[in-house]
């Protein structure tokens, strides 16, 4: 197990798992909210639908090809 830090809370996640994984384990799936209000998940699970953009150490990252690390910071947006 591994741990990083999702919208400042601490989560474990196995060694091999997806951000996009990690959004569902620690929250709502969700890693945004669009401009109607409505939250938005990861769609395509392979990076074609830029949908699961997440901020990573501070980089834009997409969560679906992104394998957690350990001390990993991930920010959602809302």
């Amino acid at each position: 197990m591994i741990e990083l830090s999702l919208d400042g809370r601490n989560l474990q996640v196995d060694a091999d798992t997806t951000v996009a994984a990690a959004l569902a384990l620690g929250g709502d799936g969700c890693n945004r909210t669009s401009v109607s209000g409505q939250r938005r998940a990861p769609f395509c699970g392979m990076g074609i639908c830029q949908e699961c953009r997440v901020n990573i150490d501070g980089q834009r990252r997409l969560a679906c090809q992104t394998l957690c690390r350990e001390g990993m910071q991930v920010e959602t947006q809302g």
